[in-house]
């Protein structure tokens, strides 16, 4: 894997939308605020306040803004400005063999995975499953980024809960780690969005999960439709190849009031625990406030006993 170069203050970060359009266009000047008080100089895409229909621009100048960001020796790193729909579409419009000669930092989250993949897949560049320019950060947000991506002493966990404040009659509930299957697992992180992921498979850019530590999240999905997607990845063997699967958050689940709906603990389980797979849920990963930022392509290992997820590796040189 190619590792892109650590971020330091004072580097310009180029802002892309290969996604869906946001809601108004004064958000992509807040992204550019955010970037900015990170201590970077921000750099629009040229395409950056398109809309066509709801995306982001068309397929073809949406990946223009992403090819001509990593060929532009002047941007150091490149932050996507929302997720929503629309990435994938861009896949066979990347140029692959620009983005493994100019490597650099490319983040962003949710719809973005379809990007994580292609680029992990074929151009063998590490990438950053993290906050997206347009959302506000939390200070657990700022510290996670900048702790993958700055620079830090490494072997070190990411995606912990934050602090809880105990205090009589209180205990943590919305950021607990719960335990799927015991044991622990050494591999590449390879993951993002499950629907994003399970839409990947069976295309050019399905990704290889063996040896991989896989971890996943969602947002506005039924139980119902998470056990589909989990089903389709266990019948295509994902599961099979992986040494672990270390599941994030899975936020404001649908209405599924039709189906019978089963704990999101037994779904989640329930494939690895049939193989014997380490597997624990409730890490810091996906649509949340207080978000981590995953290495793709990054060694890690999982130690379900201890709840933790630790890069064994730098993830940038």
């Amino acid at each position: 894997m190619i590792k892109p170069k650590r971020l330091q203050p004072g580097m310009t970060v180029g802002i892309v939308a290969p996604a869906s359009a946001p809601y108004e266009p004064e958000t992509v000047r807040f992204a550019a605020d955010v970037v900015r008080s990170l201590g970077f100089v921000a750099r629009l895409g040229a395409h950056a306040f398109d809309r066509h229909g709801y995306l982001a621009g068309t397929d073809p100048d949406r990946a223009d803004d992403v090819n001509r960001m990593f060929a532009d020796d002047a941007i150091d790193a490149i932050i996507c400005l929302r997720g929503g729909y629309g990435a994938s579409r861009l896949l066979p419009l990347l140029n692959y063999d620009a983005i493994r000669a100019h490597p650099k930092a490319f983040v962003g989250y949710s719809d973005i995975t379809a990007l994580h993949m292609g680029i992990t897949t074929h151009a063998g560049l590490v990438t950053f499953h993290g906050p997206t320019a347009g959302a506000e950060w939390s200070e657990y947000t700022v510290t996670e980024f900048k702790k993958v991506l700055f620079g830090s002493e490494w072997p070190d966990t990411i995606g912990a809960p934050p602090p809880f404040e105990s205090r009589e009659g209180a205990a943590e509930r919305d950021n607990r780690l719960t335990p799927l299957v015991a044991g622990k697992g050494r591999g590449r992180l390879l993951g993002g969005n499950l629907s994003l992921i399970s839409h990947l498979y069976g295309t050019p850019y399905q990704p290889d999960f063996t040896d991989a530590i896989l971890y996943l999240e969602d947002v506005g999905e039924a139980h119902y439709a998470i056990d589909r997607y989990l089903t389709q990845l266990w019948l295509a063997g994902a599961f099979h190849k992986a040494k672990g699967v270390a599941f994030g958050k899975f936020t404001d689940p649908a209405d599924s009031t039709w189906l019978h709906d089963r704990p999101l603990e037994d779904i989640l389980g329930e494939r690895c625990k049939a193989l014997g797979l380490p597997a624990i849920m409730g890490l810091m990963i996906g649509h949340i406030d207080n978000q981590t930022t995953v290495p793709n392509g990054c060694m890690a290992e999982l130690d379900v006993d201890a709840g933790t997820l630790t890069l064994l590796e730098s993830p940038v040189e």
